[in-house]
């Protein structure tokens, strides 16, 4: 069976925080520029998981925005950690495990991690595995934990919620799974923030920024996307991914990681006075994506990318179209505003959108 991979030989967090069970690609060529891809995909030549972008290099006005972005939101994030965690262990208990759905997951598992250490003295394993939209979740992975742990134990982490996708993308895998091997993990996802309405595990419906949004491979541990292609991994093996360790210098990974972990402490009681509520899923994302793709004549939900999380990552590793903004929240998207102007992509103020921004990528004819 595979072994899985530890900084600091794989990644830039410490060898304790996270377990990678991903292939080991970094000596691969697998960037590609961003116009290709997107032709390549949008023809179906070529699927998105199959190559890499080019990571994108921050200018010095982009790195002061993330810093700003982090110091104004640190707080907040610890808060929506510290509710997630909580909700965690209720339903879960001290056997938790912590599977992250590599990479965005990756520097919040690690957050729910070290709040649950320091506030219980409980060390959570905790591991991240690939999932790619259309393809599934990395089988081979799932293998892997179930022989080392109970499955009912597991909680899925993410980031944040767009429209869902990755949520049904999860939800359909697992079913898969349990019809073919009879082993059952729950499909509950745990995120910050879940502006789609897909989840019952979150610290906020807002849609707000997460600086760790705002940086590729540099905010998570200098690890790509993964990348599942036929030619280099085989049918046993777990998905890949590049370690792109030249980038230390401009890692941001440990800072982003630490100034929230600093925030624990001044959130305690916000976190143990916070209300839970009714917090079924009602896919409110899902549908009001269905009706911007109708209105702007994509008619491909997959090229509408709603969130600030998704929008910035339209802008880091897509080929933009136009960006929606909605009136009240232009003032906080500097960073969009400052990546669309890079790009040269227009930005539209819209009053009535229903999430804080939405990224549309640039439909290919033919």
């Amino acid at each position: 069976m595979n072994a899985p991979l530890h900084g600091p030989q794989f990644g830039s967090y410490q060898p304790d925080e996270v377990a990678w069970l991903l292939t080991d690609l970094s000596d691969v060529a697998l960037e590609a520029p961003a116009e290709d891809r997107e032709e390549a995909i949008q023809s179906g030549r070529a699927h998105y998981a199959e190559s890499l972008p080019v990571e994108y290099q921050p200018s010095e006005e982009y790195q002061a925005l993330f810093h700003a972005a982090l110091d104004a939101t640190a707080h907040r994030i610890a808060h929506d950690v510290g509710v997630v965690a909580e909700q965690i262990l209720r339903h879960r208990g001290d056997n938790a495990v912590l599977v992250s759905l590599a990479r965005a997951g990756t520097p919040i598992g690690i957050l729910i991690r070290r709040w649950i250490q320091q506030r219980y003295g409980i060390t959570l394993p905790h591991y991240s595995v690939s999932i790619v939209r259309g393809r599934g979740l990395d089988m081979a992975a799932m293998r892997y934990i179930a022989v080392h742990h109970r499955p009912v134990d597991v909680m899925f982490v993410d980031g944040w919620t767009g429209k869902g996708a990755i949520t049904r993308e999860l939800t359909a895998a697992l079913g898969r799974l349990r019809e073919t091997t009879a082993v059952d993990f729950p499909s509950d996802l745990a995120v910050l923030a879940d502006p789609g309405g897909c989840v019952r595990f979150y610290g906020s419906r807002d849609d707000y920024l997460i600086p760790s949004a705002c940086l590729n491979s540099t905010v998570s541990g200098l690890v790509s996307r993964t990348v599942l292609n036929d030619v280099l991994i085989g049918p046993g093996d777990f998905h890949g991914a590049k370690y792109y360790a030249h980038l230390a210098a401009t890692d941001m990974s440990a800072l982003f990681l630490e100034t929230v972990t600093a925030r624990f402490a001044a959130v305690n009681d916000a976190v143990d006075k916070c209300r839970q509520g009714d917090r079924s899923p009602t896919w409110a994302g899902w549908r009001a994506v269905e009706r911007i793709s109708a209105a702007y004549g994509i008619n491909d939900v997959n090229l509408v990318k709603p969130g600030v999380g998704e929008t910035t990552r339209v802008l880091l590793r897509r080929v933009p179209w136009r960006v929606l903004v909605r009136a009240d929240a232009v003032a906080s998207l500097e960073h969009v505003r400052l990546l669309s102007e890079q790009r040269g992509v227009p930005i539209d103020v819209v009053d009535d959108l229903p999430y804080s921004c939405i990224g549309l990528i640039r439909p290919y004819a033919g």
